[in-house]
Formats: C-alpha cells, structure tokens, sequence
C-alpha cells in the first residue's frame, strides 16, 4: 500500500483541480468540480492514509456532478511515469503482448459464422495494425462476422475506424471529435484501402456488448449500429464518449481527463451517459449463442 500524507494529499488534489479548469471539455462543469475537489480537501474528507483510498473518494466527486466516467483519479501499483500518458501506456503495453494484440479468439462456427473476440482493448493503432488487419483478413471469407466486444473497455478511436474500415465497402464519415476551445474539430473516416481483404458492407454483421463495453468499445458498435451496418446483441454498455488525457498527479497516481466530445453524424449526439443501447436485448452470457442464431436465420433466409 502507498502511503500519503497530508502533505503529499493537498498537492495531489489541488494540481487534479487545476487540470480540470485547464483541460476539461465541459469549461462550466469543470469549475464546479475544482471548487468541490477543494472544499472536500479543506472539510478533510481526503484525510486518507493511501493512495489508493484518494484515488476512489476524488472519483466519487469527480464523477458526482455530470457523470462522466471518464473523469478518474486512477490508482497505479507500479510507479507512474512522469510524461503525459505514459502511465497508460506501459499498462496497455503489458496487456498488449499478454492478449496477441488485443485479438485473443477468432472461431469459426457452424453455418460459416466467424466470430472474432476484440479485447481487452482496442490498442493504438501503430501496434494493433498488424494483428488486426491478419485477424480481419482471415475472417472476411465467412458467410456472417460476429464481432465481440464485451470484454472491451476502450482504446484508440483511430483504431475503430481501423476495424471499421474492413466492414465497410467505401470511405464513410464515422465520427467528429470537438474539443475544449469549442473551435477545433477532427473527422474520423473508415479508410479507402486496407491492409489484406475486407469482410465488406453487406454480408451479416453482429456486434457482442456487456454492461462492461466501454468508451472505443462503444464507439465502434455505435458507429456500425447508426450507420445501419451492424445488429448490436447483447445490453447496454457504460456511456462513455469523451477521449480523455491522463497527468501523473503523484508517484501512483495519474488523473483522467477528457479533453473533448463525440458526436455521431447519423444520430447528431453520441452515447455519453446512456450507453449503446441494443437491437437485440439478452444477457451478455446469451449474447454469442443468440447472435450466432440471428446469423444463421438470416442466411438460411437469403438461400432460401
């Protein structure tokens, strides 16, 4: 256990603070929540012995005004280092290499059914090409694709667009990203040309989520659902739209921050808050058995 004192609790909190009012994407929100963070600080509701006790209790407020369950003060066992998101990025490498690229199962099931099993992120895209675009390509020969993300609890957008692209027949507006000045934006685009085949815009797609699916995750079966490519089987995710940023705060801890929004070009909004709501509504435990079925009548159907 990391031991704090009120010496190391007071800058840890007041420098959470500042970066809210620096970076947050809600300018309002981010106000309102410095000016808890320091009253809790001053009424000693942060009067904790561990770094790991601060970092729930500043979650709790932070996450107390709007909801956003992006905005943590996120505990780490090992060191943290010091540059902006390297904290992380070793964590993500580690489970990087421990997941064969975030692509641990692709199976092929009866009917010509492939399902392919993206977890338990969706690594930065200068990593996860190589995996991806390989698990991708094996599977665009399958009659029907399901893809599982309920194990899923985020990752790169520019990688969603990756996947997205091997599922799709040509270039399509995925996304828009505004960010905190309220001025710039970004679009993500599926890409006009990928690495390998793709399983392309028209054979039968499915989408695997859990009350655990989040942020990427998300996106990725929101994307496909509000373009009408995909049926997404399974409950509704998190709720978790905004990219955040992580600022080592502390040896141990780093805290999040989101820095900007989504908002789909199909359905104008996103999922902050609500979660992907699903097609077909059934446990996560049922949702491959139940999506499997789904496919296999629907290309029973089309032979007909």
């Amino acid at each position: 256990m990391t031991i704090l004192t009120q010496t190391s609790t007071v800058p840890v909190v007041e420098e959470t603070a500042q970066l809210l009012l620096d970076h947050y994407v809600f300018p309002e929100a981010a106000e309102r929540l410095a000016t808890l963070l320091r009253q809790r600080l001053a009424e000693g509701a942060y009067d904790v012995d561990s770094a790991e006790e601060l970092s729930r209790l500043v979650t709790v407020d932070l996450q107390s005004v709007n909801g956003d369950r992006h905005l943590r003060l996120i505990h780490h066992a090992e060191t943290v280092p010091k540059e902006r998101g390297a904290a992380a990025l070793a964590a993500m490498r580690r489970e990087f290499d421990a997941s064969l690229g975030g692509v641990p199962r692709v199976e092929l099931r009866d009917g010509g059914v492939a399902v392919l099993e993206l977890t338990p992120m969706l690594f930065p895209l200068d990593w996860a090409a190589e995996p991806l675009a390989a698990a991708l390509t094996l599977v665009a020969r399958a009659d029907a694709l399901v893809l599982d993300v309920r194990g899923n609890r985020g990752g790169d957008p520019d990688t969603v667009a990756f996947v997205c692209s091997y599922l799709l027949d040509e270039r399509t507006h995925l996304n828009t990203m505004y960010w905190r000045d309220g001025e710039r934006f970004g679009q993500s685009w599926s890409l006009p040309y990928v690495p390998g085949a793709r399983f392309g815009g028209s054979k039968p797609l499915y989408v695997l989520t859990s009350g655990s699916t989040f942020s990427a995750a998300e996106e990725l079966a929101y994307d496909l659902q509000q373009l009408g490519r995909a049926v997404v089987v399974g409950e509704v995710t998190l709720g978790g739209a905004h990219p955040r940023q992580g600022w080592t705060v502390h040896p141990h801890l780093e805290a999040s921050i989101p820095t900007g929004r989504a908002i789909n070009p199909v359905s104008g909004t996103d999922w902050e808050g609500t979660g992907v709501q699903p097609d077909v509504v059934c446990t996560a435990a049922d949702a491959l058995d139940r999506a499997h079925a789904l496919a296999r009548t629907r290309l029973t159907d089309a032979t007909g």
